[in-house]
């Protein structure tokens, strides 16, 4: 006669779901020795040029070594006598191995000075540019000594993109943000491909069509102080660090292709909050930050980062990092996958008032720059190993090498499994949290586990047949109290169940409503006792 149970003794099968494992960076030091480091930026190449606020630009090679001369010095046209300005901003032209032309932002002139956008070239010596060469594009008066932004990129078409803050003093008094005739406060756009001309406007701004005196080169407006942003290397998505007022720092997010004129909110918003609303819009007009620090918890200006798209750290690929000159707090955003981004601490860095930018190199690794230790880092995951890898051979799971080992089955730790191997006890998930020196602990995939029921010697008459089923599976030499059958798929969901009738023999399991795949089949009894459990197919 057959067993009221069935011994679980072979692994049907194991599928696997993503791990998740808490990403953590560390800075490591790359080049030393630069003075007053504002933005980082590459040509194409292995380089990783460095720009000093006070007019000069050195390069560091791939090794982190700084060349004793620098690629450029300005020095001599560069207004750095007020903290917030200098030579601000670096990007090359995207044809640079052709042309030679890069750009650069920088207050010119004395007292509150003028925002300059400059077009440069490079001499026949590649790590030499030549300060003569240089031709006036753009200038902006400043009402004030802050806020001046200073930073610019080419985005994925081609275009150069130009951040102004709205001028300083505090408040916006002037309420630059949201006017539209002047430049500050706005990103412009403009076309610097010809090179018998300054710029143009593109023909996709905007308000390139506007006949008012909105400026047409602006692309995007409501800010405060867009200091550190830059574009996506695969998406093309443009990033913001948007400095705030006194109360909130924000990081603002758009997609990439749309050029319908985003406006940010300020003065109207600080971060989410009114700030001062006088003439202004509904809330829902404006775009709001898609995350938001106070500066009660120690931010005070915000540096925007970069999505790291690098090859080195897979963890890390996909998290836009990012930072606060004060507060030395990185930070991860991550989407949802509901329309939304998922926020994480990475690092406290312990660096207070020095942080002021994150660029990449040509291979899209990350580097953070600071204005007073003279210090370049580049950030590293600081859990770098492979995360854990399970192998099974029958139902005992076995993982891959780690300095130790928690076993969980469902999301629940397993008392005392601890090994590097667990004997799977039930069907269900199962996962190891491998730990490794530094204080690493990487999970490893889900895996589901299938146990197969294995008939003894009581249990031979019980014949399943045939397998693969098409329409109808019949089995035999089931016991007299075998009540309900249960059709399982892999991911432990009941698919399909049939009451089996009192001396019913061979019972026939009608099996077109189930798709081609594999099945666990379970026998139950009335009172719910599982009989059986064996693995089944199904084929059309």
């Amino acid at each position: 006669m057959l067993r009221p149970f069935v011994a679980l003794s072979a692994l049907l099968t194991i599928l696997s779901a993503q791990a998740q494992s808490p990403v953590a960076i560390e800075l490591e030091v790359f080049a030393t020795g630069i003075d007053s480091t504002v933005d980082l930026a590459h040509a194409g190449d292995d380089r990783l040029f460095i720009v000093s606020r006070k007019g000069v630009i050195r390069i560091a090679e791939a090794d982190g070594t700084v060349l004793p001369t620098p690629f450029l010095n300005i020095v001599d046209r560069v207004n750095s006598t007020g903290g917030e300005q200098g030579l601000l901003g670096l990007t090359f032209d995207p044809d640079y191995a052709t042309n030679g032309f890069f750009y650069v932002y920088y207050i010119n002139g004395a007292g509150n000075g003028n925002s300059r956008i400059s077009r440069f070239s490079v001499t026949a010596d590649p790590d030499i540019a030549d300060p003569a060469s240089e031709q006036i594009l753009y200038t902006r008066a400043q009402p004030y000594n802050n806020h001046n932004g200073g930073d610019l990129d080419f985005g994925p078409d081609g275009l150069l993109y130009i951040g102004f803050g709205d001028g300083g003093s505090a408040d916006d008094p002037q309420n630059h943000a949201q006017d539209l005739t002047d430049a500050l406060g706005d990103m412009i756009r403009i076309d610097v491909s010809d090179p018998d001309t300054t710029w143009t406007i593109p023909p996709g701004n905007p308000f390139a069509t506007v006949t008012n005196d909105t400026l047409p080169e602006i692309w995007a407006s409501g800010l405060r102080n867009p200091w550190r942003w830059g574009f996506d290397a695969l998406t093309g998505d443009l990033w913001i660090g948007d400095v705030g007022q006194n109360a909130y720092e924000e990081v603002d997010f758009w997609p990439a292709g749309d050029n319908s004129g985003a406006n940010f909110g300020w003065r109207c918003y600080e971060g989410s909050a009114a700030f001062n609303t006088s003439g202004c819009q509904p809330a829902s007009f404006y775009t709001g930050p898609v995350s938001v620090h106070t500066q009660s918890t120690g931010w005070c200006s915000v540096i925007g980062g970069r999505v790291y798209r690098g090859a080195d750290f897979p963890r890390l690929y996909g998290h836009y990092i990012y930072t606060d000159y004060c507060a030395g707090r990185f930070f991860s955003l991550l989407p949802d996958g509901e329309g939304g981004w998922t926020r994480i601490e990475v690092l406290n860095s312990g660096i207070g008032f020095n942080l002021s930018c994150i660029g990449e190199n040509s291979s899209n690794e990350l580097f953070v720059g600071g204005v007073e230790t003279g210090t370049v880092y580049r950030i590293l995951d600081a859990c770098p190993m492979h995360a854990p890898v399970i192998t099974a051979v029958g139902e005992v799971l076995t993982s891959s090498a780690a300095d130790g080992y928690t076993w969980y089955f469902n999301g629940t730790e397993i008392p005392g499994a601890i090994g590097i191997s667990h004997t799977a006890t039930a069907s269900g998930n199962y996962q190891v949290l491998g730990s490794y020196a530094g204080s690493c602990e990487l999970f490893s995939d889900t895996v589901f586990v299938a146990l197969v029921g294995v008939p003894s010697i009581e249990t031979s008459a019980v014949r399943v047949h045939p397998i693969p089923a098409t329409d109808k599976m019949t089995i035999d030499g089931l016991p007299p109290a075998s009540a309900m059958l249960r059709f399982v798929d892999l991911t432990g969901r009941t698919m399909m169940e049939q009451p089996i009738s009192k001396g019913s023999a061979p019972v026939v399991a009608d099996v077109q409503q189930l798709v081609t795949g594999n099945y666990i089949l379970v026998v139950y009894n009335a009172e719910g006792t599982e009989l059986l459990r064996q693995q089944v197919s199904v084929s059309r």
